[in-house]
């Protein structure tokens, strides 16, 4: 074996390849400069310069490598002049260079030569890409992702930058990184995909992968990791014939909008605000909340809704909204989502609940006797419970009492949809079922139907006649008060009673005010709907006191063309018809005291109207102005003193009383028409009238009589 090579198992052995390495860049310096101009002398010689011989034997050269203290790095940075002069030592000693030519003067020139030696980077960069593959696998196998991704672009990026690697290195180390980055994506993507990451390591994986410029991938994998979950838990929620709708909406609901939230809060703790990750958020909790509404319909909103369970079907939208209201405090509202899904199930509801309030206070209004009384001990009336005893609570009829009650139940139940901008088709349904219920109490008039039969072919209700005036006026009673109860519990659907702190105030103000337009618009509606049956009432008795029984009229033009020519003078006072006239006013007047007590203002109105009735049906007959103004014979002086005395006793007991402004001057429009027709026949009908004290105390004698008998 050559010396050398004995030489450097020695050295391998004693201080590894790095002392080896040096010892044989140093054999090689002292040998290169044996014999050159650097003045260097065989061995055990001196120094030209007469300083100490440095040629000691080779074993006291190598004390420095056996030292406990020794380090080969800084040790090889202070003698190593570049790496291939480090290389080509270790070839040149391996073909024969003596040992014997080292010198302390080589040595020493060895340490001027190593002053510029380079960085090891090369040799650590080198290193790193073959060591690289197995350092990433135990870094992912201990989670470390961030710190392996970390290390791969800070090499690569040195790399590059401090040209330590040659471009073919280069290349295979970013090529290493690319194969290692996918694998790395896809192993990530595999544990994002398993339903036990969860939580942080869940984030944790999404983060990596987004690192790793999958970002739309590791995305769209959490959200299909929450929605996993979901599924997962949602499966031990089933509903069933015996549970309860709103047991299983809130046990529904707790798992959706918990899944929603989490995965907002991890979409937004890894992804932030960027606008293309939130617009897949959106969608995707839109996805889920578009399936949570339709398993709530057909498993608890569909058998509310068919059944008219307008409270159950409320109470189930009101516990979804609940928790999906949860979600606006971060920036997520879903709310519009669900309402319009749930629409048509609680309209139906609504539709449902309106019809069976329809049809019991119909049945019960088939039965009703009229009379009016306090509502029954217990029933709710405007949102309290009503006592007997209270003397301010309405007094309706038993028909009516149960139509209120309905309707107060019915705005307590609608008040957990106020949110789904219900309010147009809730009042118009009110208004479908009031005035359905008016229909009842104008078929309930005399008159008002011929038979049963037409009744029913006409699609009316049957209902009892209110036979005497007493039962008559409750029917308005009845009509009036409610037209007034219902507005009261319709303001509850008011803004006011929504009021939600997250709106903008001028947003409130302005659906308030939308809200009480639509109100007072709605309350005329119903005013109306009264009004129409204080017409059929004034009519019927109109006509009462019109017409005979058998068809004949007591008022027509011949009681006045009549007394002209009869050759007596008549007994003067006023017709039969305004006595009878004055007489209804005044019997209705008491009744009507006792049954609008503290509402005296709409029985006087119903006084005015009835009178306004009988003398616009006289102003507005033409066959009777026909007959007075055209013949068959002329109006005299008799039957023009009739006339004027007629309107005038209507003036005088209806002043102040009965008689609107409007009747008042009705009268003097056909008092002049009639003076019109007597002028016509070419007489004055100053001359055949008589002074107006003549008038008013005929007229008030009249009075006096009429009361007396009453």
């Amino acid at each position: 074996m050559h010396p050398n090579n004995l030489i450097i198992g020695s050295i391998d052995r004693e201080i590894g390849w790095r002392g080896a390495a040096i010892f044989m860049a140093a054999v090689k310096s002292s040998r290169s400069r044996a014999s050159g101009p650097s003045g260097l002398v065989a061995p055990g010689s001196q120094h030209a310069n007469g300083g100490a011989d440095n040629g000691a034997p080779l074993a006291d050269n190598l004390k420095i490598f056996k030292t406990e203290n020794f380090d080969p790095d800084a040790y090889v940075q202070s003698k190593c002049e570049t790496m291939n002069e480090k290389v080509a030592l270790i070839h040149g000693l391996d073909e024969g260079v003596p040992t014997e030519s080292l010198s302390a003067s080589a040595e020493r020139s060895l340490e001027d030569d190593v002053s510029k030696v380079e960085d090891r980077e090369s040799s650590d960069i080198e290193k790193w890409v073959i060591e690289f593959p197995d350092m990433l696998a135990v870094l992912l196998a201990e989670r470390s992702v961030d710190e392996a991704l970390d290390e791969a672009e800070r090499i690569a990026v040195e790399g590059k930058q401090n040209k330590a690697l040659k471009p073919a290195e280069l290349h295979s180390l970013q090529t290493a990184i690319t194969e290692h980055r996918q694998k790395l994506a896809d192993q990530l993507a595999e544990t994002a995909g398993q339903s036990s990451t969860r939580g942080v390591e869940l984030r944790a994986v999404a983060s990596a992968l987004k690192r790793l410029g999958d970002g739309p991938r590791a995305h769209t994998l959490l959200l299909n990791a929450h929605y996993q979950r979901l599924q997962y838990n949602m499966q031990t929620i089933h509903p069933t014939s015996t549970s309860y709708g709103g047991a299983y909406t809130a046990a529904l609901s707790q798992q959706v909008f918990s899944a929603i939230a989490q995965a907002l809060h991890d979409s937004l703790d890894v992804f932030g605000d960027d606008p293309a990750y939130a617009s897949e958020l959106v969608a995707w909790s839109t996805e889920q909340a578009e399936t949570f509404a339709q398993l709530v319909k057909r498993h608890a909103l569909a058998s509310c809704a068919a059944a008219g369970g307008l409270r159950a079907a409320a109470e189930c939208v009101q516990i979804a909204l609940g928790h999906c209201s949860l979600l606006e405090s971060q920036g997520l509202s879903l709310s519009s989502v669900l309402l319009k899904l749930f629409r048509p199930s609680v309209e139906q509801a609504l539709d449902a609940n309106l019809k069976r309030i329809e049809e019991s206070t119909a049945a019960l209004a088939a039965a009703d006797d009229w009379v009016l009384t306090y509502p029954p001990s217990g029933a709710r009336t405007n949102n309290r419970t009503a006592n007997t005893s209270v003397g301010n609570q309405p007094k309706l009829s038993s028909s009516a009492h149960r139509f209120n009650s309905l309707v107060q139940d019915f705005f307590e139940d609608v008040g957990p949809i106020l949110s789904m901008q219900l309010c147009d088709p809730i009042l118009d349904g009110l208004f479908r079922v009031f005035n359905s219920y008016i229909s009842l109490l104008i078929n309930a008039l005399p008159g008002s139907i011929e038979d049963d039969a037409n009744a029913e072919a006409s699609g009316n209700k049957i209902v009892r006649m209110a036979e005497t005036e007493a039962q008559q006026l409750a029917l308005l009673a009845n009509a009036s008060l409610l037209a007034e109860l219902l507005p009261r519990a319709a303001m509850k659907l008011s803004p006011t009673y929504q009021a939600n702190g997250m709106e903008d105030s001028r947003k409130r103000a302005s659906d308030r005010h939308n809200c009480m337009r639509e109100q007072r618009e709605w309350k005329r509606k119903l005013q109306r709907c009264v009004a129409g049956l204080l017409d059929s009432f004034c009519r019927q008795h109109a006509l009462d006191l019109i017409y005979t029984k058998d068809g004949y009229t007591n008022l027509s033009a011949e009681m006045y063309l009549s007394l002209d020519g009869s050759g007596y003078e008549p007994d003067w006072s006023p017709s039969p018809i305004f006595q009878e006239l004055f007489t209804k006013l005044n019997s209705m007047a008491r009744i009507a005291s006792d049954i609008f007590v503290g509402r005296e203002r709409f029985a006087t109105l119903l006084m005015m109207r009835l009178m306004g009735t009988v003398i616009l049906w006289l102003s507005d007959d033409e066959s009777f102005w026909e007959d007075i103004e055209e013949g068959p014979k002329p109006l005299g002086p008799l039957g023009l003193l009739q006339f004027y005395l007629d309107m005038r006793f209507v003036i005088v007991f209806g002043q102040g009383r009965y008689l609107s402004r409007h009747v008042h001057q009705v009268i003097m429009d056909i008092k002049e028409r009639a003076m019109a027709a007597y002028s016509a026949t070419g007489m004055d009908p100053d001359c055949a009238l008589l002074d107006d004290d003549w008038f008013i105390d005929i007229a008030e004698e009249t009075i006096r009589k009429i009361s007396r008998r009453s």
